[in-house]
């Protein structure tokens, strides 16, 4: 079983250490699943969970983070593994930058977000990490 969704302590404890200290980037190491599940509660046509996270979830998020300082860095195939877990793979890696955890943490904890850009990222995705990063090279 995959992870699909962020925890609330993890957000808690990454804001503690990063403050207010500059741009973020977000490295989303994405599996997609084979079809889209949306369960039930949507009446979508069927799609790859591919299509369902870049034709349905990123504009979903877009329109929900419109104001917020925010870009995507950075999108890419996986085409191998050459350091890992015994069978572990990702399909792509979504590098978002934010110009401070706060953009992304009042994005994530709106509303509008958990309504309507959530549900297509977990329909989309079998399998995701999440991770903040900083760079040691720039300050802020």
């Amino acid at each position: 079983m995959g992870t699909t969704e962020f925890r609330r302590e993890a957000l808690e404890a990454v804001a503690e250490t990063l403050a207010e200290e500059g741009p973020v980037y977000m490295i989303n190491m994405v599996r997609y699943r084979a079809e889209a599940d949306y369960g039930e509660e949507r009446d979508l046509p069927a799609c790859s969970g591919r299509e369902a996270y870049f034709e349905r979830y990123a504009p979903a998020f877009a329109k929900v983070a419109q104001g917020e300082d925010y870009s995507v860095f950075f999108v890419g195939n996986v085409r191998g593994m050459l350091a890992s877990e015994n069978g572990e793979s990702w399909d792509d890696v979504v590098i978002v930058r934010y110009s401070a955890f706060s953009a992304l943490r009042r994005i994530l904890e709106s509303e509008a977000y958990k309504s309507e850009a959530a549900p297509h990222r977990g329909a989309a995705l079998a399998d995701w990490r999440f991770i903040a990063t900083t760079s040691p090279f720039t300050a802020g």
